[in-house]
C-alpha cells in the first residue's frame, strides 16, 4: 500500500536548501518515490501556518524505510537538517474496503 511522507518545512538557510534540492530527487526516485507537492503556494484554513509543504509517495512504508536510511541519503540529510527545522508525519493512502481509513 502506498504511504505518504508529508513534511512542513521552515528553510533557514535558502543557499544549503537548495544543494539539498538538487541532490536528493534522484535518491528518492531510486527507491520508488516520487513528489506529490514541493512547496507549491498554501492556503491555510485554520490556525496552522505551515512554511513550506513537501509530499512524497512511496510505493510501501518499506521503500520509504530504505529511502530514509540508506548510505546515500544520509550526507544530504544532513544538508537539510542544517538548513532547515522541519516535520514529518508518514501516513497509509486510503484503499477502499481495506481496515486503513476508516475514521479512527
Amino acid at each position: 500500500m502506498s504511504v505518504y511522507a508529508i513534511l512542513d518545512v521552515e528553510v533557514h538557510d535558502e543557499e544549503k536548501y537548495a544543494e539539498y534540492k538538487r541532490q536528493v530527487p534522484p535518491i528518492i526516485e531510486k527507491y520508488g518515490g516520487r513528489y506529490l507537492v514541493r512547496g507549491a503556494p498554501i492556503m491555510a484554513i485554520g490556525d496552522w501556518k505551515p512554511s513550506r509543504i513537501v509530499i512524497l509517495e512511496f510505493p510501501d512504508r518499506d521503500k520509504l524505510q530504505a529511502f530514509v536510511s540508506s548510505p546515500e541519503y544520509q550526507p544530504v540529510l544532513k544538508i537539510r537538517n542544517e538548513a532547515t527545522t522541519s516535520n514529518t508525519i508518514v501516513v497509509e493512502g486510503y484503499e477502499p474496503g481495506s481496515e486503513s481509513g476508516t475514521g479512527r
